[in-house]
């Protein structure tokens, strides 16, 4: 009798272990599946669904397969962070990524963070995100404003020095951040002689667009500063393109997207300026052969090449795959341990998870939109990018010391 009991309570043992074994690693993605930005959100979730694949297929993290939950932000803040104490109270997501507004992914990384829990950054450009609103359980996968400022300022003041300047800003913390940075590095921070006008967000109208366009016309600026995102950005340069402006000033888009540019077209598009952490001829220019891997899976998979919010989102999957099996274990605290000065190579070229503000340091690269006829000759209609320069990111990055200052001017401490 006490054999049976041993040998029925072996089995039990095993059937649990096993269940265990078997149990799935839930990951959030908060996306917005409506609202301006959703074509960057489509771009996320696919290639979520091919990292989330190939990393299954490959014997999952820790050996459990991971199982993504998706909830739609719809680019609001309280339905972002709504969405991520969800995630984590109802299906115990141990970690939740996802972005394409600032003002998403910092309600959406509080809630995260008081659930104990890690918060991606996919697109969010904010100085605030991992700046004077940064906390411990907040990684930015992306570059932010500063460093996409420092890095265009350049080839801006070596091309349109003493050039006046027009600013047509998105109403909200990323706007004003970007708007900000480029000042401060092109030296057009005189409202008076450098002049800008808001636009409403989340819900600018075409009317907007073309009032804030019509004084920018009235201006003697030869720059045109577009700090507008999404569909916004492609509502306004059509708007743009119809009056002539185009044609007579330079028009700057701080943060491109292979999405924007696909949406607007390659007439309108071609001569537009901006900034990006990655585009996909990227890995063919420098040849790193992981970023062609990469850009070659997804294009086949999806016919369509991906896009800087694709990468991200990629990119995240593999970085916390990583830092968990470094670390051992999916315990929070242990991660983040495992991410803070963390070094790797993956798309591009290095890349470090800084330890002191978990802002992700990397080459910024400055882009100018090809000819239409260089656009489409690509299988894909895609070669929108030509990489005009770039920048370290070292170089590019806020110090301590500046980082520090901000942390101080926004009453917050100066360590997370």
């Amino acid at each position: 009798m006490n054999g049976k009991k041993l040998l029925v309570s072996g089995l039990l043992m095993l059937l649990l272990t096993a269940t265990v074994a078997a149990e799935t690693l839930k990951i959030g993605l908060n996306y917005p599946q409506t609202g301006r930005y959703s074509d960057q959100g489509l771009q996320q979730r696919l290639a979520a669904f091919l990292a989330v694949e190939e990393i299954n297929n490959a014997g999952g993290i820790l050996g459990r397969q991971i199982e993504l939950v998706i909830r739609n932000s719809a680019g609001e803040p309280d339905k972002g962070a709504r969405n991520t104490a969800e995630l984590i109270d109802r299906h115990d997501a141990q970690m939740v990524f996802g972005g394409v507004s600032s003002a998403v992914a910092i309600a959406s990384g509080n809630a995260a963070r008081e659930r104990d829990r890690i918060y991606f950054g996919t697109l969010t450009y904010s100085n605030a995100t991992t700046g004077s609103a940064g906390h411990r359980h907040m990684f930015r996968e992306p570059y932010n404003a500063w460093m996409t400022a420092k890095a265009l300022s350049k080839y801006l003041n070596a091309q349109h020095a003493g050039e006046e300047y027009f600013y047509i800003t998105s109403d909200y913390t990323w706007g004003w951040s970007v708007e900000k940075s480029v000042r401060k590095f092109t030296n057009t921070e005189d409202s008076g002689m450098h002049q800008g006008v808001t636009t409403p967000f989340p819900r600018a109208l075409i009317t907007d667009f073309r009032k804030a366009l019509e004084a920018a016309e009235q201006s003697n600026a030869k720059v045109l500063m577009m700090v507008l995102f999404g569909d916004d950005m492609v509502r306004a340069l059509k708007v743009a393109h119809d009056m002539g402006l185009t044609r007579k000033m330079q028009v700057v888009v701080p943060n491109l997207t292979l999405g924007m540019a696909r949406q607007v077209g390659p007439t309108i598009m071609e001569g537009v300026v901006g900034a990006a952490p990655w585009v996909w001829t990227v890995p063919y220019k420098y040849d790193y052969p992981r970023g062609k891997q990469f850009v070659e899976a997804f294009s086949q998979r999806y016919d369509m090449r991906p896009s800087t919010s694709a990468a991200s989102a990629y990119s995240i999957l593999y970085q916390y795959k990583d830092a968990v099996e470094r670390a051992g274990t999916t315990e929070t605290g242990a991660v983040i341990k495992a991410l803070e000065g963390h070094t790797y190579s993956f798309l591009k070229d290095t890349q470090e998870w800084r330890a002191f503000d978990h802002q992700n340091v990397q080459t910024v690269y400055v882009v100018r939109i090809n000819p239409r006829d260089k656009v489409v000759a690509d299988p894909y209609s895609s070669d929108y990018f030509d990489i005009i320069d770039s920048m370290p990111g070292n170089d590019a990055a806020q110090t301590l010391e500046e980082w520090q200052a901000e942390r101080r001017e926004a009453g917050k401490p100066t360590s997370l």
